[in-house]
This record gives structure tokens, sequence and C-alpha cells, in this order.
């Protein structure tokens, strides 16, 4: 078991999500970057898919009651091993009886735990992610609380250690076209892309709200719901932009500025508040390309891997 000294900000269990169900009105969840998931679970020799501990902005503490192995991937959020510093990006022997503590960080937002064959509740529609707003999956479907006991399996074997180096951090993200052009006009997506945002302080699993200082984002459109998911900006007719995430609604009727591409959606899972933010249009080609990297970087990981276990 894991138990929870201290909660933190927010600490949940996610893995890689629910497929198949935002026709029912069920969000995805899992994990906001799921790029950390798969390498911290890679550096174990877990699943990918296996359920991590998605910390957000840190200040949270985690004794462990029995021996396993752990991965560390993310922000640096100054975490420590009964107060000997410990890593992103690297794996760590647990003893029973320590204690993994997190202050937090100044450039990054949320760290994912990995540990040894994964965190062990129950699945719900296939995912052990926890849905903040459904109230289900994870554990008791909430953030953890202190004095949780986080189900895990014990591990005593011998293990290598290993490492990965960071994927490259952007605060210019690209998008697909907006299904909406004819709507909202050229001129305007022309603006949107010029524009330098800073993240709202008003974000969280949901989306990401932009501001910017300028009016010229401001519409009087309004259209019948439609399905919106992970990546749809939403443009509110106050001219503020919503990047949607995990938990984000099913449906929405305010026009979309585009949607972010596969590659960097995972980036949003690092902005802080103020952090600054542009966009830019890309084809279905080079957002293509951007998506074969990001795999050629996990594949060139998974052969280093085995090259060293």
């Amino acid at each position: 078991m894991i138990k929870v000294l201290k909660s933190g900000v927010q600490l949940t269990i996610q893995d890689f999500g629910r497929a198949g169900y935002r026709h029912l009105g069920v969000s995805k969840t899992g994990s906001l970057d799921p790029y950390a998931q798969i390498i911290a679970n890679r550096l174990l020799n877990n699943n990918d898919s296996d359920a991590v501990l998605e910390i957000t902005v840190g200040l949270c503490e985690l004794e462990f009651t029995c021996d396993t192995v752990v991965a560390l991937y993310g922000a640096d959020l100054q975490a420590k091993l009964d107060g000997k510093a410990i890593y992103p990006g690297w794996t760590y022997a647990i003893k029973s009886k320590q204690v993994l503590s997190f202050a937090t960080g100044r450039a990054g937002l949320r760290a994912y735990l990995a540990i040894k064959g994964g965190v062990q509740c129950n699945e719900i529609m296939g995912s052990k992610s926890t849905d903040l707003n459904a109230c289900f999956g994870g554990l008791h479907g909430r953030a953890l609380i202190n004095n949780d006991e986080i189900p895990i399996t014990p591990y005593q074997q011998e293990f290598v250690e290993v490492g990965a180096i960071p994927l490259p951090q952007r605060k210019l993200i690209r998008l697909h076209p907006s299904p909406h052009v004819n709507l909202l006009g050229q001129s305007l997506l022309n603006t949107f892309a010029s524009t330098t945002f800073k993240v709202s302080t008003n974000s969280n699993r949901m989306g990401v709200r932009l501001e910017h200082n300028k009016n010229n984002l401001v519409h009087c459109h309004s259209l019948p719901s439609m399905g919106v998911s992970p990546g749809s900006i939403q443009l509110p007719p106050n001219g503020e932009p919503i990047v949607l995430l995990n938990d984000g609604q099913t449906t929405g009727g305010y026009p979309l500025l585009g949607t972010v591409i596969e590659a960097d959606l995972h980036q949003f899972a690092q902005f802080r508040p103020l952090d600054t933010v542009e966009f830019e249009f890309v084809t279905f080609e080079q957002a293509t390309k951007a998506k074969q990297k990001l795999d050629g970087h996990l594949h060139q990981l998974s052969l280093a891997l085995k090259n060293n276990l």
C-alpha cells in the first residue's frame, strides 16, 4: 500500500482514460500527459496503460508500506525520498516505511509517479482513471485525501536503474484548422493565431482558459450543441478561448477556433497560470510528422531499455 500522509493540491489515479463512451456523456479523463505516463511505465517495464499517480503542483507526502520500485516523470516538483532529493526521468527503489515528499516547482505543473505493476484499484468502464466531475473511478471517485491507502503490489526483486531524457516543451502550439472558418471569418482566425495568450488561474483538468489584453475576439455567434473532444478550442462570446482537456464536457455550443494536434495536446498538462502560449495552424501532413517524431522518441526509448534490462 501507499498511504497518503498529505494529499497536496490535487493527487489522482489516472491511466489512458475511457474510450467509447462520449456518446453517453462520459468524459475521457485519464492522464493529461499520456506520454509522461507511457515513459514512466516503460522505465519500470510496466504496461503503457498501467495506472499512475498524477501529482498537480506538488505539496504532498506518500508513505510506502511495502518495498517497490517507482519511476518519476514530468514536472520537477522537488521530490525527496526520506529527505534526499530525487529527480524526474529516473527509477528508484523504495523500501517499506520510506516517505516520498513533493514541494513544488517553478516550471511545469504535473508530475507522474509510476509504481512497479501499476496502481491496483478497480476498473470502471475499462479504466481506473478518476472522473472528478462524475465522482467515479480511481479511489472513491475523488482526488486522494489524507490517510487514503492506495493499493499496489509489493516488489522486492533486483532492478536496473534507468532514466529517460525529457520531451521538449513547446509554447507554440500547433492546430488543425477551424471547422467554423466561414462563421468566424478568416480575419478573426488570423488575429487568434497572432495573439500571445496567458494561461488563466481559472484553469483545471476540464480545460485551460486563455486571457489576452485585447478585445478583438469577442463575437455574438451561437451554435446548436455539437460534439467536442480534448483539444477542441472553444471561443465564448467574451473572446477568451478555452482549450478543452480530458475532463471536459462532451458537447458544446461555442464555435471552435481549431483543434490542438495530438502531438501537442500533452503540453497543456504542464502550463502553469500566467504562462504564455501561442498558436499556429498546420496541415494534416505536418501534424502527422509531429506525431511520428514523438512515436520515434518512444521507440528509441524502448530499444535503449531493451539493451539495458
